[in-house]
């Protein structure tokens, strides 16, 4: 048990407007109790720990200088906002973050007013704060709009499309670019933590205004020459001369740990009247806590730890990871075809795609926070031959649906989708949740889907994907661990389009798609116990579907259930269609559909979650009974 660290001056403060009685002299102090508590917040929950690190003394500034909730910050992706829960007034439910019941571990609209946004992917903030600068212009209101986003997250179109259009904003408009890389490495000592004051002081923006308003009157080549001299002139010193062309004033770079540096800064900008302006803050991801600071990745995300040592919880051993069990499955398939190529967008650890990236380097692609591109760029390659697998998560898959169908589906182009995170996903909630992929593909002609039913399976599925050649095709699996079974040793092609029979039954069919199928064979055991003998189908693809098997199952049991890790629209849709179309319904078929309740759900452990959605056994025996108008015992009631 990691005791709580002391926190005098964090106790008097519960929210920014406590914070801001504060002398600045004493926020340095404020500061690293917030680190501290922080550190000892998620040492108990989990969670995000570096990214948060290295933003504690910009929250505290941010939240000292503006005037929140009145001025409006929006924290990009929200991973890193758990400093600024604290200083919001949660710091009470600090310790329930990720937890069922408990605070999100990303921002959120119906947790505080201090969240004007929700967000847990990346790359919206600055479109968001453009509508609420905007908005407050319209309304002739008061209140800047600030957007702090990382240097990873600027690696996304949509960043630049929002700056493209920011110039109306005019001054109420701040975007702060948290620049943790390490690679980029600007100078960050006192001289040029001097130049940024400077630049960003009221008389600095007025002579630069006047010199501007001279220089228009200078014929056109001067003028024209003027500009670009001194644009460039502070590009070549700050990195600024992009920001400068889409319109922001560039303030930068500043010490993002330094409050001396911050504070004046910050205050400038907000009593300027120049806009937008974009500050270009240097941070260190996992700031002040050794562990994290030597860790390769900055302890982006954890387990539970021991505070003193860093040493994190460990998951008790057990099977392979769906994950793992795609990233071994699609290097052996590279290692027999040298056609084959891994695109991921930014998540190459979290994908598996790394272990790709070692044994085929120059097979393997990671576009950076782009997901339209990747889908795109991978149907170039499959244009020529070559059989790329775009490896992205359910949610973030989403993003680039204009390109799935456009790109790929329309002319047919056989891009391999590899889905992770299929399904619901626990501490992540809503944000993260795979609900709709089996919805969204499985609507589009040409298109293959595919739900692995283990990782044995999923084996079977990564070498039927790598060897279809003649259209589209995805394949979704879970976060988490597989069941346990033997992997193949040998992959197979699976007949496309073709399901299987786990279990042989007489009275109810559970017509099963994706890792709800142990699930269903538990509930086959509970109904088998009731007298209800059961079969169950492991249909394997959502599309096309199984139509021999589905509607000799659908006509030989008394009643059939589908059931599937998705919402409303996915697999049960498409058999109730295929039925309707046969004319199946016409005589009475007992036919169920079970798939994710039509709500975003919160975060919790998956396996709650799931009971939650009517999704685990004791829900599927329910159905039944129900369909078949008996009691708990299955024993017939009177209609």
């Amino acid at each position: 048990m990691n005791d709580r660290p002391v926190t005098p001056l964090l106790d008097t403060v519960s929210t920014p407007e406590d914070l801001r009685r504060l002398k600045p002299a004493d926020l340095r102090q404020l500061a690293d109790e917030l680190r501290a508590e922080m550190i000892s917040a998620v040492s108990v929950t989990g969670g995000h720990l570096g990214a948060g690190l290295g933003v504690v003394e910009l929250t505290v500034a941010l939240h000292y200088v503006f005037d929140t909730p009145r001025d409006v910050l929006i924290w990009d992706v929200g991973h890193q906002a758990y400093p600024h829960k604290i200083l919001t007034g949660r710091r009470d439910r600090i310790r329930t973050l990720r937890q069922g019941g408990g605070l999100s571990g990303f921002t959120k609209r119906s947790e505080s007013e201090y969240d004007p946004f929700g967000a847990a992917h990346s790359s919206t903030s600055i479109s968001a704060a453009l509508g609420f600068a905007v908005a407050n212009k319209l309304a002739n209101k008061d209140g800047r709009a600030i957007a702090v986003i990382g240097d990873g997250a600027m690696s996304a179109g949509m960043a630049y499309e929002a700056m493209n259009n920011a110039k109306q904003a005019g001054n109420r408009l701040i975007v702060i670019l948290n620049d943790n890389d390490m690679s980029i490495a600007p100078p960050v000592g006192a001289l040029s933590a001097y130049l940024a004051k400077i630049v960003s002081s009221r008389p600095f923006l007025s002579m630069r205004g006047f010199a501007k308003r001279v220089a228009q009157k200078l014929p056109r080549p001067i003028h024209d020459f003027a500009k670009r001299s001194e644009e460039y002139a502070r590009g070549m010193a700050t990195g600024g001369t992009l920001f400068e062309e889409l319109g922001f004033y560039y303030v930068g770079p500043v010490d993002g740990h330094n409050l001396d540096h911050l504070l004046p800064v910050l205050e400038n900008v907000r009593d300027g009247d120049h806009g937008p302006i974009l500050i270009h803050v240097v941070t260190n991801k996992g700031k002040g806590y050794a562990p994290a600071e030597a860790a390769a990745d900055k302890y982006h995300g954890v387990q539970k730890f021991d505070v003193v040592s860093g040493v994190q919880a460990k998951a008790p051993p057990g099977p392979p990871s769906y994950t793992g069990v795609f990233a071994d499955a699609l290097v052996a398939e590279a290692k027999r075809d040298d056609r084959i190529c891994a695109i991921t967008a930014a998540m190459p650890s979290g994908t598996g795609l790394d272990k790709f990236g070692k044994a085929f380097p120059e097979r393997s692609f990671d576009v950076g926070i782009a997901e339209q591109h990747a889908v795109t760029f991978a149907a170039g390659l499959a244009a020529q031959g070559y059989r790329p697998f775009c490896a992205i998560y359910s949610t973030f898959l989403q993003r680039a649906y204009d390109q799935v169908v456009h790109d790929v589906a329309i002319q047919n182009l056989p891009v391999r989708f590899a889905i992770d995170r299929a399904g619901l996903v626990g501490a992540d909630g809503s944000t993260h949740a795979g609900s709709f992929d089996v919805t969204y593909l499985a609507t589009l002609p040409n298109m293959v889907v595919m739900a692995a039913a283990d990782e044995a399976e999923l084996v079977h599925m990564v070498h039927t994907a790598a060897v279809h050649d003649s259209g589209p095709i995805a394949l979704r699996y879970p976060r988490g661990n597989g069941v346990g079974i033997a992997l193949p040793a040998a992959p197979e092609r699976l007949e496309i389009g073709k399901g299987r029979i786990v279990r042989e039954g007489k009275t109810v069919a559970i017509l099963s798609l994706g890792t709800r199928l142990g699930e269903a064979q538990r509930a086959a055991d509970q109904l088998d116990a009731l007298g209800l003998s059961t079969t169950v189908a492991d249909l394997r693809f959502a599309k096309p579907l199984d139509e021999a098997m589905i509607q000799t199952l659908l006509t030989s049991h008394e009643v059939a259930v589908t059931i599937e890790e998705g919402a409303i629209g996915g697999l049960g849709a498409h058999v109730l269609t295929l039925a309707s179309d046969l004319g199946l319904i016409d005589g009475g078929l007992k036919l169920r559909t079970m798939r994710l309740p039509d709500a975003f759900q919160e975060h919790d452990k998956p396996e709650k979650q799931y009971a939650e959605a009517g999704l685990d056994a004791e829900s599927i025996v329910a159905t039944v009974l129900a369909a078949l108008h008996r009691n708990s015992k299955g024993l017939e009631e009177s209609a």
